[in-house]
């Protein structure tokens, strides 16, 4: 079972979180990986932890009741004995993102309870640099951190803040200046990170979801927030409806029912890569009447400036209208009709288009990197396109473009024998890391699984136990590929498979494996294996020390730490109010920026 900590230990353990003395050396026990750990051992070598007690300089030494030093000390960093459904964090919280009620508390070095969630469980969560946000129970959109109520805010001004409501929304995306969320009727909308821009002027109609605007009081949408909906640039098919969103820095991918994927530009510079598919499209010209369009094209870097990372003697002179009269070049290159626009407004644009070359692509699911995009189609294969400076789009070491323009296929299936089918059924990216989880097949009843990444792993974020800062051939990432436990429902071995790769995008990795499916009676939970950057704690093993291969997450008493799935006697919004009791909710790991976080989902 999960073991957490009331809410007096958890305020004392996030108090001193440089203080935390892990189990002693006694208690050291190897742990196998999987449900069926000794078949696997056998099959595939599987890894065995040693967990070593670590004890940090300044922590204090422990005491007993009488005072006196103790011998042992028990962890109380996972006590769960009230059964509360709470959410767990490590990493920084320089911005108060990951632990915004305790605004003194700059990083937590290992997993601890924070209380600001309490006995709430969420459909989504998305976290940024200095602001995250949320869609609870109700379908309510909710935000918080610096970013959003300002550096200056109270501590309960700092916590989350309801900002939309009466949308049935389902999924929400952050970036550094827009927060958009899709409803369960298909709709996306748009808002400000910033709370003092979601104001609106005195005597504005309130925005709502239909066609009239001032309207909202008939639905009970009006809160006195500024947002926009975001709609197709032409009218979908009957029936059709966008079922998932994905956003980059600065572009947002959305998808339809029917397998269309249709791009979104957020700024000036969403197609600085070529990661929108499409370099021409209409956007509002303020100038004018609001039915007024205005047409613009947005060139990548690389079509505009060829030799903008050339030497000198061998640059050409730039005949580009947007180029810079200076030696070096815009790095930014922005039609002239463009550069009288405010993308900071979230109005900027309003349309979502689909993308010309992947028309009649039948599309399952769609991923948007830093820079760049990528998307899985019904039968397994993967295209991607963008910014390719690190190989993060998988095409091979002959691939020396910097820049994809069109949607390119990733080959999955090198260094593979002839007779396996590869299949892809799963696509993760984070910044300038990408991860697929590939199905192997060679006509026999056993099957494996390998996770697969490419990309910048300066950081040891490609898990294949190298720093390379560039990796253009999708490489094996060690420790959680080709994994097999012995199935009893089969009477055979199965594979274990990757639940869930989350992907920060400043190079760490959250993994959870599923060792459910398979455990049969009085199964645990699934495994968490962390690597990659670790400046910030973001591994939660209390160190700052990069991991180039996936290791499983632990707790103080060196015990792996296992995400659960329960049924939960209350559920409540964050506002306190109770929504529903005896609901079906599962935790699930979020990559932040320099953290790391757990919540409670609820169970579709």
């Amino acid at each position: 079972m999960f073991r957490r900590p009331g809410n007096a230990v958890a305020s004392r353990a996030l108090r001193r979180p440089y203080s935390q003395v892990a189990g002693p050396s006694s208690r050291r026990r190897a742990t196998v990986i999987g449900a069926g750990a000794v078949v696997a051992a056998a099959v595939v070598g599987s890894q065995l932890w040693m967990p070593s007690s670590v004890v940090y300089n300044d922590a204090p030494p422990s005491l007993n009741e009488n005072g006196d030093p103790a011998t042992t000390q028990k962890p109380k960093a996972f006590q769960d004995a009230d059964g509360k459904l709470r959410l767990l964090v490590w990493g920084s919280n320089k911005t108060n993102v990951i632990s915004p009620d305790m605004p003194g508390v700059d990083q937590i070095r290992t997993p601890a309870v924070v209380s600001f969630l309490e006995e709430v469980a969420l459909r989504d969560l998305a976290v940024h640099a200095s602001h995250a946000a949320c869609v609870d129970a109700r379908g309510d959109l909710y935000q918080w951190g610096d970013g959003f109520a300002g550096p200056s805010s109270t501590e309960q001004g700092a916590r989350p803040t309801l900002t939309l409501q009466g949308k049935n929304l389902t999924h929400v995306q952050v970036t550094d200046s827009r927060v958009f969320a899709l409803s369960a009727s298909g709709r996306i909308y748009v808002m400000s990170v910033e709370a003092s821009k979601q104001s609106l002027a005195p005597g504005s109609p309130t925005p709502s979801s239909d066609s009239w605007w001032g309207t909202g009081w008939m639905w009970g949408e009006e809160v006195g927030v500024d947002f926009s909906e975001i709609v197709p640039a032409h009218k979908l098919n009957w029936g059709e409806k966008f079922v998932s969103i994905s956003a980059g820095r600065d572009h947002l991918l959305a998808l339809t029912s029917t397998g269309r994927t249709f791009a979104h530009p957020i700024t000036k510079n969403a197609n600085s890569h070529g990661q929108l598919g499409f370099r021409k499209f209409d956007v509002p010209d303020p100038a004018t009447t609001p039915a007024s369009r205005l047409h613009v094209e947005l060139t990548p870097n690389a079509v505009v400036d060829p030799y903008a990372k050339s030497s000198r003697f061998a640059r050409l002179p730039s005949t580009s209208p947007s180029a810079s009269s200076s030696d070096t070049p815009t790095l930014r290159p922005i039609s002239e009709n463009l550069t009288d626009l405010d993308d900071t407004n979230i109005r900027f644009s309003d349309k979502l288009f689909e993308i010309p070359s992947l028309k009649g692509v039948k599309v399952a699911q769609i991923t948007a990197g830093g820079r760049s995009s990528f998307v899985r189609t019904d039968t397994g294969r993967v295209l991607g396109w963008g910014a390719n400076e690190y190989g993060q789009i998988g095409l091979g070491g002959n691939v020396v473009l910097d820049t994809i323009t069109i949607p390119t296929e990733v080959v999955l299936w090198r260094s593979t024998p002839s007779g396996r089918q590869t299949t892809c059924v799963d696509v993760s990216a984070g910044g300038d890391l990408v991860f697929f989880t590939v199905e192997r097949k060679d006509g026999s009843s056993i099957e494996t699984i390998d996770l697969l990444s490419c990309g910048n792993g300066q950081y040891g974020g490609l898990g294949n136990a190298l720093f390379s800062n560039a990796q253009s051939v999708p490489v094996r990432t060690k420790s959680v590929s080709g994994l097999l436990e012995f199935s009893e429902k089969s009477n055979n071995l199965q594979p274990i498979a990757p639940h869930a790769v989350a992907v920060s995008p400043d190079g760490h990795v959250l993994l959870t494996l599923d060792t459910l499916t398979h455990a049969g009676p009085g199964g645990g939970g699934k495994d968490v294996f962390v690597w990659g950057t670790n400046y910030e704690y973001q591994l939660g093993n209390g160190k700052r020390t990069s991991a180039a291969v996936p290791a499983t997450l632990e707790g103080t008493d060196g015990v792996r730490f296992m995400l659960m799935q329960k049924k939960a006697d209350v559920v409540k919004d964050p506002r306190g109010r109770v929504w529903k009791r005896g609901v079906e909710v599962e935790q699930v790991a979020v990559a932040g920026y320099g953290n790391s976080l757990v919540y409670w989902r609820i169970c579709a």
